[in-house]
């Protein structure tokens, strides 16, 4: 049944002109950025032959790129995770899925589900910007799929905290607003509460806080770095949030 529901939230993305609307927006920031990258790379080329360490392409091309990225889903995940539930609630549609043969659960991860569908076809169209230049060079494929791995694991805790925002209210823009300042705020202030906690010795308190720092989680994949703790980071974000909107909407259930 989760799957089912995946497919229904992502048929509803892929008729919606928003969600396209969105989808081009993405696509042509990064490609203004690889554009600008590449440009770069071959002015500076000849002076970069003459250095030892000097970056190779998928480094000063891509990783650029999907830093980028990172702040691009930033803007974007909210606009199209903002009518998962709050427009459900608002057409009055909600009920009948409440009252299909389904846990709140089943509903809530399929929802998640087809919104991870469509970043995975996001991430997968600027991933062919880099790929594009392989018949041409050869690229580092490990630190590009590291920045693949990361620029997932960081929308799908966008993607979480976006939908717990939507079952909140049934005003989709409001919906998308508060996630993006639930964003904007975690990122300004989880890395400097998380360090603040171990300047003071809190070891488990920072870890635990960093969690709610997705950028900070990020920074070990634009490295090439598979950081398990960083994975960990992401994984129990996007949990956390499912988890919540679950409990929101078992419990408006029960009050009726």
């Amino acid at each position: 049944m989760i799957s089912t529901i995946a497919a229904k939230e992502l048929k509803s993305l892929f008729a919606s002109p928003l969600a396209w609307i969105v989808l081009t927006a993405v696509q042509l920031a990064g490609a203004m950025v690889f554009l600008r990258q590449y440009d770069r790379f071959i002015e500076i080329q000849p002076q970069q032959l003459q250095l030892g360490n000097a970056p190779g392409v998928t480094e000063f091309i891509a990783t650029p790129l999907f830093t980028a990225m990172a702040v691009v889903l930033l803007l974007a995940v909210p606009l199209l995770a903002m009518r998962a539930i709050a427009e459900e609630r608002r057409n009055q549609t909600m009920v009948l899925l409440t009252s299909a043969p389904l846990t709140m659960t089943q509903i809530v991860v399929g929802k998640f589900c087809g919104l991870a569908v469509f970043l995975v076809l996001v991430i997968a169209l600027v991933s062919a910007m880099p790929l594009s230049l392989a018949p041409s060079t050869a690229l580092d494929y490990g630190l590009l799929a590291s920045l693949c791995a990361g620029l997932l694991i960081l929308a799908l805790g966008f993607a979480a905290v976006s939908l717990f925002l939507s079952s909140l209210t049934v005003h989709p823009m409001g919906a998308a607003f508060a996630a993006f300042a639930a964003l904007l705020l975690m990122l300004l202030l989880g890395e400097a509460a998380a360090d603040g906690l171990r300047a003071k010795g809190w070891l488990v308190p920072a870890a635990l806080v960093q969690v709610f720092s997705p950028l900070k989680n990020f920074e070990p994949f634009i490295k090439g770095v598979i950081d398990t703790y960083a994975i960990a980071c992401g994984v129990l974000l996007a949990l956390f949030f499912i988890v919540l909107t679950v409990r929101r909407l078992d419990s408006r259930r029960l009050r009726g």
